[in-house]
């Protein structure tokens, strides 16, 4: 990975390296605030595995941690990607064209990049831009009801005046780009962000894992989540076969942590996965809520599961 493009992420979550002690909702503040489209989530893993030294990565980039001496088949996996877009085109005049990265995406997800603030992952370091809004006095002739925003129709504006001065901060086509990160606390335990649920779920595991050192279990934060599961699927197939896997992840739940049942295909195989849901409000918006509190449950919850409970 390139030095400063690494850099300049981890400067995106907060000065200073991760540590044991940190508590539970700074770490998961300071997770939400990085950018991983799915595909670019290397620097969110290198990230993590300062947090955790023991950690190896394989060869689809995921970040696992061995369990101890006499464990079980049992595998527990938070994923780290999260949906975005990349840079389709730079324009003569320094404005940037959009495409979606592929992927599963939430509802309305192109209307919330409309008129916001963005953050591009270029080889020199983040890049901060925004999208053009639409100019009202071009709109007069237009029909009363349109099509909704799409990223097709995105001009990110960069501060460049010419392809060269764009191409110059460091971008190019395939450039990754995500919302801004600001996450924001709320209420008495409130955080929001984009993804906020997956990455406090992810936060929790990695200070369950090391409040275990004689884990039962390997612990995987894994990649490609929103591209058929590549990540996880990869790991099964390399670090299993596993008896138990268990996969995190925010979402709509009626109890602080739903569990349930489900089944994922590795080739020929169908994998049984137990799924723990974090509790969510807004989901797949940039306002996505999670309660850390029930980010506490869910820490208490894992930390049993990896000494050998259910």
């Amino acid at each position: 990975m390139n030095a400063r493009f690494a850099a300049a992420l981890l400067a995106l979550a907060a000065a200073g390296p991760i540590h044991a002690q940190e508590p539970l909702a700074d770490l998961a503040g300071r997770l939400a605030g990085m950018s991983a489209p799915v595909g670019y989530e290397s620097a969110l893993a290198d990230f993590i595995g300062t947090l955790l030294p023991t950690a190896r990565r394989d060869r689809a980039g995921n970040l696992l941690l061995p369990p101890g001496p006499n464990a079980a088949r049992r595998l527990v996996a938070c994923p780290l990607d999260e949906p975005g877009w990349v840079v389709g085109g730079i324009r003569p005049d320094g404005y940037l064209t959009v495409r979606r990265l592929p992927g599963r995406t939430p509802p309305l997800f192109d209307q919330h990049l409309e008129g916001q603030r963005v953050t591009l992952l270029g080889r020199k370091g983040a890049v901060p831009g925004v999208v053009a809004v639409r100019s009202t006095h071009l709109a007069r002739d237009r029909p009363a009801i349109e099509a909704p925003f799409t990223s097709d129709q995105a001009f990110i504006d960069v501060g460049a005046r010419t392809a060269e001065e764009a191409r110059a901060l460091g971008i190019e086509i395939t450039t990754s780009l995500t919302g801004a990160k600001e996450p924001h606390r709320y209420g008495s335990s409130l955080l929001a962000a984009p993804v906020a649920g997956r990455r406090t779920a992810c936060a929790a595991l990695a200070r369950a894992a090391l409040s275990r050192p004689g884990r039962t279990a390997t612990v995987a934060f894994v990649v490609e989540q929103g591209l058929g599961m590549r990540g996880l699927l990869t790991a099964v197939n390399e670090s299993g076969p596993f008896e138990e896997v268990l996969l995190l992840d925010g979402g709509t739940a009626a109890d602080a942590i739903e569990v349930a049942a489900d089944s994922v295909r590795s080739g020929p195989i169908r994998l049984a996965v137990t799924r723990w849901t974090l509790r969510t409000r807004f989901g797949g918006t940039p306002v996505e809520t999670v309660d850390l509190d029930d980010a506490a449950e869910l820490e208490r919850r894992l930390a049993a599961w990896l000494g050998g409970g259910q």
